[in-house]
This record gives structure tokens, sequence and C-alpha cells, in this order.
């Protein structure tokens, strides 16, 4: 019997050589993305896994020696307010600790007052529980508490209200857990297992920094190309970067917190201020660079010229990105991010000058911004940065006054308010 030498997918679909099966192909294609889509999705949650390992190590020392100080230092027979506690300090506001520990003692406080007294006036029982957690809610939000009191006084009053008729004298023990709990996880997090905060923060930059240089890349491929639905795909990608930025955001501020309050961390205070002053910027370029990606898929769709040095222009701006990425996470001064930054900016002149369209004369103007952006994060002042950036274009100096520009010079172009 003859050998089937056709190829797979043709013997599978029942088709003959010569024959294209459209559905097959597609669904090929779909399985390759749904491959990398899995791929991507292991890969970020790894990441988070690895991002969270120090927290859950920290979290985990704090309630075992809250707990041990409660029951055996002190002999609280069930000591279970105290590791919920540190717990609860460590985990629900990263880079608010010190502030979550008083939140917690007051939220406490307002508890177990509510509690003991309208079960002294109603007695214990559904509606008094009800009654009490209402009350506890709406008296801290009426003195302008956070969400963290507000919480801690509701459930503070359920267990008074609940645990009082069977435990007595339940609501001193309650105050010292709370002590405990919110203080070991301060020395924890302080004194017996500081993490680095520079480490904690190149985990949590690295996917937000990593999906603007990938998307940026595939700008300037897009644009080489006139591939728009490449453009179009990198924009949306882009726009999922939230979650990218909240983490970042977050861990800045844990990472100063642990550089405030831990002396083994002290030393790291000056490479932190890298960091903390970029984020805005950094904010500022994702923002900028989603309109450069917008005004790109536009340029594609009206078949406007696109000058060679337009998606160079673009590729300069991932690469600076990349060389930003790098220097804050080894600690060595941004020199190279700004070099390819002011690369991107002298292309983006070349190709202005070289002539564009509406949506290029946008596209241009956003790479000027983002250059500018991603110079500040380096850690240079605006004004100097608007300067270089003019500079690197070839902006010319204003003529004198009564004194016309000659014809024909061409003008900077500038970005309009355009969705």
């Amino acid at each position: 019997m003859a050998r089937d030498r056709r190829p797979p997918l043709l013997r599978r679909a029942g088709l003959k050589d010569g024959v294209v099966d459209v559905d097959a192909a597609r669904i090929a294609e779909a399985a390759d993305q749904l491959r990398h889509r899995s791929k991507a999705t292991l890969h970020d949650r790894l990441h988070r896994v690895r991002s969270a390992l120090g927290l859950a190590v920290q979290a985990g020392l704090a309630a075992a020696l809250a707990w041990v100080i409660s029951h055996q230092l002190l002999g609280n027979p069930q000591p279970v307010f105290a590791p919920i506690s540190a717990v609860g300090t460590l985990a629900a506001s990263v880079g608010q600790r010190l502030r979550r520990t008083v939140e917690l003692i007051i939220g406490v406080a307002v508890g177990v007052a509510l509690g003991d007294l309208l079960i002294y006036l109603l007695g214990a029982g559904g509606w008094q529980l009800g009654l009490v957690v209402t009350t506890a809610i709406l008296l801290t939000i009426f003195f302008g508490a956070s969400v963290a009191v507000v919480i801690q006084a509701a459930a503070t009053a359920v267990l008074i209200v609940t645990l009082s008729p069977s435990t007595q004298n339940l609501e001193i023990p309650r105050f010292v857990d709370a002590f405990i709990g919110g203080g070991i996880a301060l020395v924890v997090t302080a004194i017996l297992l500081p993490l680095n905060p520079l480490r904690v923060i190149n985990r949590a930059a690295r996917p937000a920094l990593d999906l603007l240089v990938e998307q940026l890349d595939v700008s300037a491929e897009a644009l080489r190309k006139r591939d728009r639905q490449s453009a179009q795909q990198a924009l949306e990608r882009l726009r999922e970067n939230k979650d990218e930025l909240a983490r970042f955001s977050e861990a800045i501020e844990g990472a100063k917190e642990t550089a405030t309050l831990s002396p083994a961390r002290w030393h790291r205070r000056d490479e932190l201020t890298h960091y903390a002053e970029a984020a805005d910027p950094i904010d500022r370029a994702m923002r900028n660079s989603g309109t450069l990606i917008r005004r790109s898929v536009t340029l594609i769709e009206d078949e406007e010229p696109i000058p060679e040095p337009m998606p160079d222009s673009v590729a300069h701006l991932a690469e600076s990105v990349r060389m930003l990425r790098h220097e804050f996470a080894v600690g060595a001064e941004p020199e190279k991010a700004r070099e390819w930054s002011l690369r991107a900016v002298s292309e983006a002149g070349r190709a202005y000058a070289e002539g564009v369209g509406f949506s290029g004369s946008v596209v241009i103007a956003q790479v000027r911004t983002t250059a500018s952006d991603l110079i500040v994060a380096s850690g240079i002042e605006q004004e100097e940065a608007n300067r270089l950036v003019r500079q690197a274009f070839g902006d010319t100096e204003q003529p004198p006054s009564g004194q016309a520009e000659p014809e024909g010079a061409p003008k900077p172009p500038t970005a309009p308010p355009l969705g």
C-alpha cells in the first residue's frame, strides 16, 4: 500500500493535494496563538509568585512569632487575633504598614467600645449584632476613617458580640493581640527579614517596562511594513497596562517604607530616589506611547508617507526604555537611556524634514514627548530635558524681533488634542 505523503494537516482534513482548507489554516493559527498565550500566562504567574515570595515568607514568620509571644509568653490560651493582625498588617497595605498598624488598633478600639456598650444596653443576639455592625461602620465613616479602620471596627464588633457570652474578658486580649500582631509585623519588616527594596522594585517594574519595550518594537516594525493589524494589536496590548503600573507604584511605596524603617536598608535611600522620581514620567511615557501607536494605526490606514527614519525613531524609543530598565536594575547612571532617547528624537527630526502627513506629524510629536518623559525618568530636570530634545530634533532659535523666519523653514510639529 502506497504511503500517504501529503502534509499531516491535509491528511486529517481529508483534502486532496492542491486544495487549500482555509478553515484548517485558521484553526492552526488560532491554536498557535493559544499556545503562545498559555506560555505567556504561565510566565506571568510565575513572575507574580516570585514577586510575592518575600512577602509570603515575611507573613509566615510574623504570624508564627505573634502566636508564640501571645500564647507562650503572655499566656493567651487562644491567640487567634495576634497572627491575624500580623498577616493583615503585612499583606493588606504594602508600603503603608506603619499606618496599617495604627489603623488596626484604632479599629479594634472602636469595635470593642461599641460592642461592649451595646451588649450592656441591649444584650446579645442576632438583631443586636446587626445593629452593632451598622453602628460601627456609620460611626467610623462619619469621622472620616479609612476603609481599613471601618473593616476592623466592624469585624471586632462582630467578635465581641458573638464571643463575649461564652468567653470572659475578651476585650483586653484583643487589644494586646492587635499591638503584638502589628508590632511583630513591623519588626519582621524592618529588622528580622527586610527585603531588598531595589530588588522588589526591579521585579515590579520589569512587567511595565517590558510591555512598553515590546509594543514600541512591534509598532516600529508595523510602520516599516505598513502592517495596520500589528500596530492595532500593539495599541490594544499597551492599553492593558493598568495592573503593571499599579504594581510598580505599590512596589515603590513599599520599598520607600522599607528603606525608612529598616536600618539595614538605609544605605539604599539614594538609589531609591531614582525609581521614586521616575514613576510619574514612566506613566506619562506609557500614555504618550499609546497616542503614538494610535496615530501610527491611522497613518497606515490613510496611506500617508512613512519616511525611513520614522520607524527607526520608534525603535530607538524602545531601546531607550530597555536601557533605562537595565541601568536602574544595576544601580548605574542611566546615560545610555538618555542617549537612545536623543537618537530617537534625531531620527524623528530627519523624518519630519523628509515630509510627513497629518498623522505622521502627530507621531513625530509623540516621539519627542515620550523621549522627554524618558529623559526626565532618567533623572534630568524637565526644562533641561526639553532643551535637549529641541537640540536633538534640530530646532533653530527664534529669530530676533522684527525679523521674519525664512520661507519654507520647517516648524517643529505639535501634537493636536486628538483621540
